[in-house]
């Protein structure tokens, strides 16, 4: 499990102001948005939600049979600990949508995973937003072009942001590898009410 740190322990706040945000464009329409240390103090958020989250396992359908998926998830989860209600009304102010929709995944060691995909609202509809919150051990983020290509790698660390927006689920893939030795990363992710 993830070690808190001496060094995070400072009080939960959110960066209204989105100060440190970098936009990525990928092209045909897909960008991410990168907020490193959006929340501070991670730590006491990281413990709430490994606690509280009703994580399950699930299955899903990949070549042509059916396997599990290595990591537990919470699908739709609508009574999430604070302040996660108010990092969903900063980043709906921000974005000008309403992000209330959450659901976590958690990572419990290096061995568990997701492959390419892009998630199911992409096949819906032209644009949309995934805000993904990052609490616990960095790990590497995918992201490339549908179909294959040349990935750029994102590592999002305790407390940082990362959104994708536009096109992003449509003509991109994103993916959570594998890594020999790492701890517990839990992704909050927010998106617009009725689109999973």
């Amino acid at each position: 499990m993830f070690q808190a740190s001496l060094l995070a322990c400072a009080p939960t706040a959110i960066d209204d102001s989105f100060a440190s945000l970098t936009r990525h464009e990928l092209g045909a329409g897909a960008w991410i948005d990168e907020v490193p240390g959006w929340l501070s103090g991670a730590d006491d958020v990281f413990v709430d939600v490994a606690d509280r989250a009703p994580w399950q396992a699930h299955e899903r359908i990949m070549w042509d049979r059916r396997v599990d998926e290595p990591r537990l998830s919470t699908r739709g989860w609508v009574d999430p600990p604070v302040p996660v209600p108010a990092m969903a009304a900063a980043l709906g102010r921000h974005y000008g949508l309403d992000l209330s929709a959450v659901s976590a995944n958690l990572y419990r060691d290096g061995s568990d995973s997701v492959a390419w995909h892009g998630d199911v609202a992409g096949r819906y509809r032209a644009t949309t937003i995934v805000a993904i919150v990052s609490l616990g051990t960095p790990r590497h983020f995918l992201v490339r072009p549908s179909g294959g290509g040349p990935s750029t790698r994102f590592t999002p660390g305790h407390g940082d942001l990362l959104v994708m927006g536009g096109t992003c689920q449509h003509t991109f893939e994103h993916a959570v590898p594998k890594s020999a030795t790492v701890e517990s990363r839990i992704a909050l992710m927010f998106r617009e009410p009725g689109v999973f």
